[in-house]
């Protein structure tokens, strides 16, 4: 492999706990819910799949799924799409919707897995290319920046900014360009089977990870290793790696 492709969110960092994000905000607007109320809260946001990087929505209110399925497309689109979400839930002042959002941006709020830092230097330690693919609609690079993974980072590939988003090919492709890789020597590593499946149709192999806590995962990015010590593989060789 001359080039590795990482995903964001469940592959190299994990987003803080609904708990956490709410709290977080509740202080920032100087407002206080008691413990009941607050687990109550979270409770409420986690269901309603509010949280951008935690899980999914259990359900789509009719306001909200017009914009869902193409939410990563733009900035507006994303926002949109989750403080419809969170709008559902009861909150003491409104100014929290908009409060929540801004808060899942801040690089306070995520936490990189604990093998994350040991594989991207290494690959660079190796000459390996590393881009970052993401379905999202905002700047993450401040993300890598403030926990020291920016150096190990060649390219960010990010679904709003180029107005594609996963499984389509477009976004692997422009990805392998921003790279000078051929997509046959590139592996996409990620936790989503449909979205970052889709690098395979570019003839990416794919290795997928599973999105848990950071304290329940701490080494699950290092088999990539593996695959970019490997030389090249002949025509017809394997294309899929999972785990």
């Amino acid at each position: 492999m001359t080039a590795v492709l990482f995903d964001f969110s469940g592959t190299l960092f994990r987003v803080e706990s609904t708990e956490a994000w709410l709290r977080g905000a509740l202080d920032e607007a100087r407002l206080a819910l008691d413990e009941e109320q607050l687990a109550e809260a979270a409770q409420a946001l986690e269901a309603m799949g509010a949280l951008p990087g935690g899980v999914a929505p259990s359900w789509l209110p009719e306001d909200v799924a017009s914009v869902w399925g193409v939410r990563d497309m733009s900035a507006e689109l994303h926002r949109a799409a989750y403080t419809g979400l969170s709008r559902h839930v009861p909150l003491p002042d409104d100014r929290l919707h908009d409060l929540l959002y801004d808060r899942h941006t801040a690089p306070s709020a995520w936490a990189p897995y604990p093998d994350a830092a040991e594989v991207l230097r290494t690959l660079r330690e190796r000459g390996v290319r590393v881009g970052v693919v993401s379905n999202i609609g905002w700047d993450l690079r401040p993300v890598f920046r403030e926990h020291g993974l920016d150096p190990y980072v060649d390219a960010y590939v990010l679904s709003y900014e180029h107005g594609v988003q996963k499984p389509d090919a477009r976004l692997f492709a422009a990805a392998c360009a921003a790279l000078d890789a051929d997509p046959g020597d590139v592996v996409m590593v990620g936790d989503d089977r449909r979205a970052d499946g889709g690098a395979a149709a570019l003839g990416c192999a794919v290795h997928f990870v599973d999105h848990l806590p950071v304290t329940q995962r701490p080494d699950g990015l290092r088999p990539v290793l593996d695959f970019a010590q490997a030389a090249p593989r002949a025509n017809g060789g394997e294309r899929r790696v999972d785990q």
